[in-house]
């Protein structure tokens, strides 16, 4: 993208045009502690070639996760990604493409479009699914959005081991209705919106949904699930009894890339259709009798009125929607039932030998591939010392606890490697 410079004239005339006397009035709403006080810690003007020295030289202090042992989850998970992924998605018609404002030319990325929501609603044993969100945090902001949209509430009912970072983003949004949106914790009751459980939650845990489905019918919330590790639907029953099921798709064809660009996913029953955020592709036949496929729903506010728009998702994480269709392609149902059962047996070997080692507690008695252990020191000096010999064991939580993946890339050298050295730091 081209940098293109402001003059004093223009920047004045922008301002004017919002009603703001200077660019200070655009961040009133910031913190005064989050602003920079003085000088940006960064070096003085340079040539080229030293900013990409300088720059490399700070690349070079990342630990990949292929680099060693590496048990870290926490809502973004380390798998294989086949070669052929990234052969497809390199080609140019794929890897240039924008959104498709005229579909007739642009079938190829339709169809993929359209197959990914196959897969999406095949694997959450939902009717439809949209054409992907920005990640899993804003698609569970959305399904909020949704509920209250349907319900014609402002209450969320969230449960306690909802992903933190998911839980902001939901804040955040919120924050918007001034003080409109009452997010809590507990049962449903009549104002409730929507009843947001995570499955396999923050913690590694599995639920089961026949209490909450009930809670929900009797107050007439609806159940949104979310699953930020979707290969756990591979082995764990779909959450059909969900009204809305979304997360994150990372796992199957995307790297991790320290923090994105991830894969949001949204479905939901086919009676909410019309509330659905984002886009939906469908398949049809031309007047010749050829298949097609089209946008058949875009409720978004660059098609319709804004004060009708159902969100403000601008686009939709293509690419990365294409590498989990290409992956999720190649493997099909038995592969993709293949790598959930691996998936579990690491993390089952991991729990085995860590919890051999004294003063170490497993907490998640039942887990897809991420569990929580306890440790008789705090968890977060451990993690520290465990990086400084290459090992990347897990999240640090509160109270010595720490969360631990696995994953089919763990393999037993790494699961040893790890047992030995924590054994030594907490000897």
């Amino acid at each position: 993208m081209r940098y293109l410079p402001q003059t004093k004239k223009s920047r004045k005339e922008m301002l004017q045009t919002v009603g703001a006397k200077s660019i200070d009035d655009l961040y009133v709403d910031v913190p005064k502690a989050a602003f920079v006080k003085g000088k940006v810690n960064l070096p003085d003007h340079q040539g080229e070639l030293e900013v990409e020295r300088y720059l490399g030289a700070y690349a070079n202090q990342n630990h990949a996760a292929s680099a060693g042992p590496f048990f870290l989850g926490v809502g973004a998970y380390f798998h294989h990604i086949p070669a052929s992924v990234d052969h497809i998605m390199q080609r140019s018609e794929f890897l240039t493409a924008y959104t498709p404002y005229q579909p007739e030319i642009a079938q190829g990325t339709l169809q993929m479009i359209f197959e990914f929501q196959t897969f999406i609603a095949q694997l959450t044993g939902q009717e439809v699914a949209n054409a992907s969100m920005y990640d899993g945090a804003t698609a569970t902001t959305e399904a909020a959005l949704m509920a209250m949209r349907v319900t014609k509430r402002k209450k969320i009912v969230i449960g306690n081991t909802i992903h933190p970072s998911y839980r902001g983003v939901l804040k955040s949004y919120m924050w918007n209705f001034d003080g409109e949106v009452e997010i809590a914790e507990g049962q449903p009751d009549d104002q409730t919106a929507c009843v947001i459980i995570q499955s396999p939650d923050f913690y590694g845990a599995p639920h089961k949904y026949e209490e909450i489905r009930k809670k929900c019918d009797e107050t007439g919330a609806l159940l949104v699930v979310v699953v930020t590790e979707i290969v756990s639907l591979g082995l764990l029953p779909a959450p059909v009894q969900a009204d809305i099921v979304c997360g994150e798709a990372q796992s199957v064809g995307v790297a991790l890339s320290y923090g994105g660009p991830y894969l949001g996913f949204f479905a939901c029953q086919e009676k909410y259709l019309r509330q659905m955020p984002g886009r939906l592709c469908g398949m049809t036949e031309d007047a010749d009798g050829k298949r097609g496929f089209v946008l058949t729903l875009s409720t978004r506010e660059q098609h319709i009125r804004r004060d009708k728009a159902t969100s403000n998702i601008c686009t939709n994480q293509g690419l990365c929607a294409l590498a989990f269709t290409v992956h999720m392609s190649l493997l099909g149902e038995d592969g993709f039932k293949q790598l959930a059962r691996l998936n579990h047996e690491a993390a089952c070997r991991t729990a085995d030998a860590l919890t051999k080692i004294d003063g170490v507690k497993l907490l998640t008695e039942n887990f897809f591939n991420e569990f929580t252990v306890e440790l008789p020191k705090p968890s977060k000096d451990v993690v520290e010392e465990l990086a400084g010999r290459g090992i990347i064991s897990g999240y640090a939580l509160d109270d010595n606890q720490l969360l631990i993946a696995a994953t089919e890339m763990t393999t037993d050298e790494d699961i040893q490697t790890l047992a030995k050295n924590l054994k030594t730091v907490l000897a």
